[in-house]
């Protein structure tokens, strides 16, 4: 490995070259407050900084889901069951403002703006509304198919065909709410219960009523409107059984131009250029479910990852063509020091063993989004997510991050010390950070003691102040008002203090890593431009650092007699920064190159 000092304009970033690294190393290092950028190490000094970075991550066996990640889960799968109109979702997003709310509120969004930028259709509206009655049928019919195979109705009943009737203006309050009006309605229920009476007559050979037990007509209707619920209800319909009927019901602005035998049509921009009839959505996204894989594999360069990444920056972060070139995505998201440790059957590993992976999100054989992670024995730490634009009503960041606290609970039983999932840095004082702490319960790691410190304890003090050694909050615990008030004096103290470096502060975070210029100077100017910031951090014995030259490794005791006097001191000045920001143990088993 080789020490770099960062200019002045990033002097509150220090860094480290790494040409090969254990993950047992780079663990130590995570819970030391680092990060990595491709074969870069680096770390905040947030004593400096103006935007403290803190390590955040969470014991994946204690997570506890909001309702919000519990709605994105849902949408998800609504989406890969087809129970999710892509259409209207980005209509959502584009015209709507609604990206973040809750999937009913969307749904109730997109229904109402579809209706409201609908027009009314030619003299063929009438028709396709029949078109329309008619593809419900047939989706009724192909549900009693499928409960008679699953045992849900007797195998051995003649069914009669659906048909999906519109019910008149004049009967559309009966049943309904102020908000929406009863649309369609179909008795398909009396039906079957009809035709398993005169069965039950034939074989017990009575005249009269007979009783059918669980199988009456609202038992039959409420059955299949709950299966109907699931393949339906993205067409901008609210599906209930009603004593034996079953209704579809949709928002008032829509029922008016279904009256006027219109279909609202989503407009031309949002489609593409393509005008499309909700007859022809539904009849896309009915009962079509879509193929959804997770792959993950060793990190490498891959054509496709690399084109939804350019298609990525490009759009979301509006990033320039040259910025997004080959050479640096491989740079900041392929390039990798960790050393690979393949599987073990000792528990020692997971099936997929150590090491730097992408894991890749893939519907229907497109890939729509790639989690940049590192694999390490007490974690996953999750490092970079890119995914595809179109698919934002998705919220994928979330996601992932969900399916990544998954596979670390279904891991831990193939490897026991592999228990947290990291979420990178987390600064309090940046809102776009904020989803971080919303993995609960999360920690934040102190950065001076390097010990972990529950994300609620800190909050309150976060909220005050952005600097905080969160390691004297356990003062709190006990209630030591007196401990507290010298907290916030020295937290006061180091307030004033950042606010005289604030100029040169530079803003830290993962998707930043890239931006950072290390690349572009060799490393005698750094060394030479942060002569004057060095200070001399300590007397900690550097006698054992382990150091690399050319091919041979030795102890610093071993060869400091070769250097003179004056190469000395600033080379014993380095280790001694060096030994501080990785520690004594790992400055003894990392190779601090030197040439």
């Amino acid at each position: 490995m080789e020490w770099i000092i960062q200019p002045p304009k990033k002097r509150d970033i220090i860094g480290l070259w790494a040409n090969s690294l254990t993950v047992d190393h780079y663990q130590a290092l995570l819970d030391r407050g680092w990060r990595r950028s491709g074969c870069y190490l680096y770390k905040p000094e947030m004593e400096k900084t103006c935007c403290p970075s803190y390590t955040i991550r969470l014991k994946a066996s204690e997570f506890s889901p909001s309702k919000e990640q519990v709605r994105v889960s849902k949408k998800m799968q609504r989406f890969l069951d087809g129970r999710l109109d892509v259409k209207i979702s980005d209509k959502l997003i584009d015209e709507s403002g609604t990206f973040g709310r809750s999937c009913s509120d969307a749904h109730n969004s997109s229904t109402r703006s579809a209706a409201i930028d609908s027009s009314i259709v030619d003299t063929q509206g009438m028709q396709k509304v029949d078109q329309f009655m008619h593809s419900l049928s047939e989706q009724i019919d192909e549900l009693l198919q499928l409960c008679l195979k699953s045992g849900e109705l007797p195998s051995d009943v003649q069914l009669p065909k659906a048909s999906v009737k519109k019910v008149a203006p004049t009967k559309r309050k009966l049943q309904a709410d102020v908000s929406e009006d009863l649309i369609y309605s179909c008795n398909i229920a009396f039906q079957i219960a009809a035709s398993l009476r005169r069965k039950k007559k034939v074989e017990h050979g009575v005249d009269g009523n007979v009783d059918l037990g669980e199988l009456s007509p609202k038992k039959i209707a409420e059955l299949l409107a709950t299966h109907l619920k699931q393949v339906s209800e993205p067409c901008g319909l609210t599906i209930r059984a009603c004593n034996g009927h079953i209704n579809f019901y949709s928002a008032i602005e829509q029922a008016q131009l279904v009256e006027e035998g219109a279909i609202s049509k989503t407009s031309t921009v949002a489609n593409g250029g393509n005008e499309k009839s909700l007859t022809k959505k539904c009849e896309s996204i009915l009962g079509k479910r879509r193929r959804f894989e997770i792959r993950l594999k060793k990190s490498s360069f891959d054509k496709e990852e690399y084109s939804l990444y350019r298609k990525y920056q490009l759009q979301v972060h509006n990033d320039t063509p040259e910025h997004v070139s080959e050479s640096s995505y491989r740079r900041f998201l392929v390039d990798s020091p960790l050393i690979h440790i393949s599987p073990t059957d000792d528990g020692t590993a997971p099936p997929c063993g150590f090491g730097s992976f992408h894991q890749q999100y893939v519907v229907d054989g497109k890939l729509i989004a790639v989690g940049v992670i590192d694999i390490l024995p007490k974690c996953l730490s999750s490092k970079y997510l890119f995914w595809d634009p179109d698919l934002a009503f998705l919220s994928l960041g979330k996601y992932s991050a969900l399916e990544e606290i998954r596979w670390v609970s279904e891991n831990q039983s193939h490897c026991p010390s592999l228990q947290y999932y990291y979420l990178g840095y987390y600064i309090h004082s940046c809102n776009k950070m904020r989803y971080k702490a919303a993995y609960r319960p999360s920690e934040l790691l102190c950065p001076l003691r390097y010990q972990w410190v529950p994300y609620d304890m800190a909050k309150p003090l976060l909220d005050r102040r952005k600097y905080v050694v969160l390691s004297d909050l356990t003062a709190l615990q006990n209630g030591d008002s007196l401990q507290v008030k010298v907290i916030d004096n020295i937290m006061e103290e180091q307030q004033n203090e950042d606010i005289q470096e604030a100029p040169n502060d530079v803003f830290v975070n993962d998707e930043e890593m890239d931006e950072l210029e290390y690349e572009d100077s060799d490393d005698e100017s750094d060394l030479e431009a942060s002569d004057d910031t060095i200070t001399d951090t300590g007397h900690g014995d550097i006698s054992n650092v382990l150091i690399g030259v050319k091919e041979a490794r030795l102890r610093y005791k071993d060869i400091q007699h070769a250097f003179d006097s004056s190469q000395r001191k600033y080379f014993e000045n380095q280790l001694q920064r060096y030994t501080t920001v990785v520690g004594t143990e790992l400055s003894e088993q990392m190779v601090y190159s030197i040439g």
